[in-house]
């Protein structure tokens, strides 16, 4: 559909408006009494929410983020899936899956009883995804934009074999100053550094950042808690359905080599992500569906 269309049958009022975005690409605006957001339709990505009360957007999106077509938006809340990472068959497909530099499907949007904002998005398996990932699938995304954003993404298997799926939520929060946030709920956490060999250590008191950090934490909490001592704020992060999470900051040696981020933005963001990572593999049955959520609240000191 093109943008009238899009704006014919899915638009409310002023509250959910179809825009062409940076790139050409369809972008979803949402404005409500509770938050303003901003969605591209391409990757299914959140690229902002704010309260209205909050003085800053809960999102960190990169000024140099690429919106063109295979390429993914850097910032906001990408979708990795059916895979988190490396191609873990080792065929060269891409890291982090194909969902995340794709079109999605507006499903429907709707008005919720607290005056918020519903969007779902939607993808299923076609000829192309087939010969990337030979599985069928039936994808949702759902997004409530309210007092909080609210993210459920479903994976429904309507094959006749079981799918094995790992995924993320590889969200990037917005910082005043990496150097003065930490997050807590991760104390005494097994994890998994990728940035040394993999060797899995022991979290020792809350998670700093004071150097490259790249780690699949294990059996975490479902509550987590960026503080963001820069802006007197708390992002608390609440999740159901997975049993890791990674937190990931490039730091200044590899942010300058991204030419989607400028040389210092790794101070103004953080990588907490809601994830099905590791060994924490979901098998969907055939007929039978799955469902990661994450769940973000801003809250003032």
């Amino acid at each position: 559909m093109n943008i009238e269309q899009l704006n014919q049958k899915y638009g409310i009022g002023e509250q959910v408006v179809f825009k062409e975005g940076e790139g050409g690409l369809p972008f979803i605006h949402i404005k409500n009494e509770k938050a303003n957001a901003l969605i591209s339709i391409y990757g299914g990505q959140v690229l902002a929410f704010r309260p209205i009360h909050a003085q800053d957007d809960l999102l960190f999106l990169s000024k140099r983020a690429y919106y063109q077509q295979g390429k993914a938006i850097k910032g906001g809340v990408p979708i990795c899936w059916p895979w988190f990472g490396p191609d873990p068959e080792g065929k060269g497909r891409s890291a982090h899956g194909f969902m995340r530099n794709r079109m999605w499907d507006v499903i429907e949007t709707s008005t919720t009883p607290d005056s918020g904002t519903r969007i779902v998005l939607g993808s299923a398996d076609t000829k192309e995804t087939q010969s990337i990932w030979p599985r069928s699938f039936m994808l949702r995304l759902e997004i409530t934009i309210s007092n909080t954003l609210n993210l459920e993404l479903i994976t429904r298997n309507p094959g006749s074999q079981t799918c094995t799926i790992t995924q993320a939520f590889h969200t990037y929060f917005s910082v005043g100053d990496i150097r003065q946030t930490h997050v807590s709920s991760l104390e005494n956490t097994r994890y998994i550094d990728k940035v040394n060999d993999n060797l899995e250590k022991n979290q020792i008191g809350v998670v700093t950042i004071e150097a490259e950090v790249d780690r699949i934490y294990q059996s975490v909490d479902s509550n987590l808690i960026i503080h963001d001592t820069a802006r007197k704020r708390r992002i608390r992060i609440t999740s159901k359905g997975n049993r890791t999470a990674v937190v990931w900051n490039p730091w200044a040696k590899i942010s300058t080599k991204m030419a989607d981020l400028e040389d210092d933005d790794y101070l103004r963001f953080i990588c907490v992500e809601t994830t099905n990572a590791a060994t924490d593999r979901v098998h969907i049955q055939p007929g039978s569906e799955f469902r990661l959520v994450a769940n973000y609240r801003i809250e003032q000191d």
